[in-house]
Formats: C-alpha cells, sequence, structure tokens
C-alpha cells in the first residue's frame, strides 16, 4: 500500500531588492561608501526591481545627483549606504577625486629653461689669434647655428674664411651677417654658391632632413662639390648620406667634433675626421679655426663610432660625478670640499671642476645640451648591439640622463643629471 501526500506549493521569492541592504566597503574614517556596482543602481518604488520596470524593460529614468543614505547593522559600529550619481568622478584611495583622463606620465614640465648668453662674434679669441692662419680661397657654406655651429661660425670669419650661412630660425644669422658672413635661403642655396659646406645640427634625424628634405643639399650638389657631416650621428646615418653625396658627385667627409660651448668659441675643439682624404685637405684651414687637433681616422663611419666612444666614457664619468656629490651632500659633507679633494687628486680635469661647479651653483647654463648627452648614449648602446658587445655601465647611465630629460632638463647642461641622482 503507498501512501501519497500532497505536494506542497513552492513559496515564491521576493524578487524585490528595495528593502536588501547595499553593498558597502569601510573607509578610512570609519565611515563606508558603495562600491561601483551599487552606484549603477536606480532607486526602487512598488513592484519594480532596480534598474527594470515590471514589464522587464530597463528604465529609462536616470539616477538623481543627489545623495541618499540608509543605517544598516548594529552593533558598536554603524554602516552607511551611499548612493552616488553615475557622473561622480572616480576618487582615489585617499578620497581625492582623480580626473579620468589624467597621466602623470604626461604632465608638461615646468622648469625654466636657461639662458644663453648672447656671443660676441667680433670678438676674437686669443688662441685663434696665436694660430696665425692663412685662409683658404675656397668658398665654405655652414648650416645650423646652435650652441657649437656659433662658436665655430665665428672663428670661421675672424680667421678670414668667406662663410654662406643658414638656420632653420633665421634671426640666428644678423649677427654673422653683420660681421661679413652671406645669408642663404635654404640649405640648397648655400650648397649651389659654396665649394665646401659644413652642416652641424641636432640629431640623426635633422642630419638626414638637412640632406634629403625639401630644399636640401642634395639639390644643389655637384660634381666637385664637398659636404661636410659634423653632426654627432650613427656610423649608418653616415653612409647613408654619404652614399647619397656621391651619386650625385660630390665629395663626403664626416668631421665629428669633441668639446662644448666654451671649446667651441675658443677654437680648441678636437675634430675626428674620415671619409674622402681630398675633401679633409681641403678643409684643413677650417679646421685649424674651430679646432687644436685634428684627426683622420680613415673610411666613413670610424669618425662616428669614435665619438660614441669617447662619449660613452664622458657620461659614466658625469653620473659618477652627479652620484658622488648627492652622496656627499646626503652625508651632510660640504660639496666644495669634495672638489677640493678631487682637484688635488688624480681625478683632477677641467671637466671635473667646470660641472662640479655648476652643479653647487645649480644654474646648469647649457655647454653641452643634455639631451645631445643622452642621445649619443642611445646612439652607442644601437652600436653594442650590432656589435654583440655588453654595455651594462653605459645602459644605466643612459637611464639617468633619459629621467633627467623627462623631469625636463634636456636643453639644460649635462651637469642636470645631478637632479635625477639628488631627488
Amino acid at each position: 500500500m503507498t501512501l501519497s501526500y500532497p505536494r506542497r506549493k513552492k513559496e515564491k521569492k521576493d524578487v524585490n531588492t528595495a528593502n536588501r541592504p547595499a553593498m558597502v566597503k569601510r573607509t578610512s574614517s570609519g565611515s563606508s561608501t558603495t562600491s561601483s556596482k551599487s552606484n549603477k543602481r536606480l532607486k526602487t518604488s512598488g513592484t519594480e526591481k532596480e534598474g527594470f520596470n515590471d514589464k522587464g524593460l530597463s528604465s529609462p529614468k536616470k539616477p538623481s545627483a543627489g545623495l541618499s543614505s540608509s543605517s544598516v547593522g548594529g552593533g558598536s559600529s554603524s554602516y552607511t549606504s551611499t548612493v552616488t550619481a553615475a557622473s561622480s568622478p572616480p576618487t582615489t584611495n585617499h578620497g581625492t577625486p582623480r580626473k579620468a583622463t589624467e597621466n602623470i606620465l604626461m604632465r608638461t614640465s615646468f622648469v625654466t629653461r636657461p639662458v644663453t648668453p648672447p656671443l660676441d662674434v667680433e670678438q676674437i679669441s686669443e688662441t685663434l689669434k696665436k694660430k696665425n692662419i692663412k685662409p683658404s680661397c675656397l668658398k665654405y657654406g655652414f648650416l645650423g647655428l646652435g650652441i657649437i655651429g656659433k662658436g665655430i661660425v665665428k672663428n670661421l670669419l675672424n680667421s678670414g674664411h668667406t662663410v654662406t650661412v643658414w638656420n632653420r630660425t633665421p634671426s640666428k644669422c644678423r649677427d654673422f651677417v653683420k660681421v661679413g658672413a652671406v645669408k642663404g635661403q635654404t640649405p640648397a642655396d648655400v650648397v649651389a654658391v659654396s665649394d665646401i659646406t659644413f652642416s652641424c645640427v641636432a640629431d640623426p634625424q635633422a642630419a638626414k632632413d638637412m640632406v634629403f628634405g625639401n630644399c636640401g643639399v642634395l639639390q644643389e650638389m655637384r660634381s666637385g662639390k664637398g659636404y661636410v657631416e659634423m653632426t654627432s650621428i650613427d656610423a649608418e646615418t653616415s653612409q647613408d648620406i654619404a652614399e647619397a653625396i656621391m651619386a650625385r658627385g660630390g665629395r663626403y667627409l664626416e668631421a665629428q667634433v669633441h668639446g662644448s660651448k666654451q671649446e667651441a668659441e675658443e677654437g680648441t675643439l678636437v675634430v675626428l675626421a674620415a671619409g674622402e682624404k681630398s675633401l679633409f685637405d681641403d678643409s684643413h684651414t677650417c679646421f685649424q679655426a674651430m679646432g687644436k687637433s685634428t684627426f683622420y681616422l680613415g673610411e666613413v663611419g670610424n669618425a662616428c663610432k669614435m665619438n660614441l666612444v669617447v662619449n660613452v666614457m664622458m657620461g659614466a664619468m658625469l653620473a659618477g660625478l652627479a652620484e658622488g656629490m648627492a652622496l656627499a651632500d646626503r652625508a651632510g659633507l660640504q660639496q666644495k670640499d669634495v672638489l677640493e679633494v678631487l682637484d688635488l687628486s688624480s681625478m683632477a680635469s677641467n671637466i671635473v671642476g667646470d660641472k662640479g661647479k655648476a652643479i653647487i651653483e645649480g644654474a646648469f647654463s647649457t655647454s653641452f645640451p643634455l639631451q645631445h648627452m643622452q642621445k649619443d648614449l642611445r646612439l652607442a648602446l644601437e652600436l653594442g648591439d650590432q656589435l654583440e658587445q655588453p654595455l651594462p655601465l653605459t645602459a644605466t647611465t643612459n637611464e639617468m640622463f633619459k629621467h633627467a630629460k623627462r623631469l625636463g632638463y634636456g636643453e639644460h647642461d649635462v651637469s642636470a643629471v645631478y637632479i635625477r641622482s639628488r631627488f
């Protein structure tokens, strides 16, 4: 005999969540706020679900901008659920409103650019007077009147050379025109009236634009004309420019210069040349005017590599000086005492003394731009990758200069890498 029992009807659960407590989280002050899910919910009334009406369609009503709170829980502490409007900005862990588009890496720098003192073009340095140079009768052109370029052109003019100049900012040509230079309208115009044209710009890309760009060097390059690239570039870029110049019948020479603003103005740069030997000979009197010593290193590319090697060493030395001065300051030592000790030791040198004084003064007036040093370190690392030569110290030094550049000190002197070490 089987007994049957009447089935109990299942009770329908109440789907109305109007009285359901909102999800909350405790804040540091003891109060609490709702989670991001609860912020999206709407107020409920009658038999409507939150965010939906009785027909299962989403409610077209928008949440109000006001705030509503209700007390939940018990005991010694109470939780307060807060429904905020969807338009309210997100907050950080400390409750500070945060803009959705704000990105700390994109914040602009407010570092004041260093003021470069004007160059007295007519003043002839004592070093140049002692050289007693007999200028060549050839016509020379010069493209780029930056920190180094201005000093070079000044000595070319004061030594009696005929020079046609061009610069991206035409106003920089005025002082040189007053003392005898001719102003060219475009790089092509300068090449057209010159037997040998020098170029000294910022980086490899600028060097390529000067040659291959609109109204560039190639437009007027002819057989017998010479082109001397003085921009600090990599060997591959130099080779590309050399091939283009020689394809037009021209002669090419790379002439990297080692030195800074002061050496350029005094005519005491070190010139590292490679390429066409006949062009090197025709440029001899110019190299005499701008430098104290000139090296011919053979085929195209060798001078660029030599320049990067020298700057790798100088960059690492400056980074070490910056860190040492920062450590001395943090240890309570006088930085001027550190410089006096270095000056009496085997580490004594002009660059240590000059950059050490710049660190103490904190002005970082540009003698050799920090961004140019960082560029050379980057090019040296690329060369190391090509040759499978490990450069761990150079990589670390590059990051220091890169960080200082990111802080807004790219156009300041290389000694501004101290800012990265100090803070």
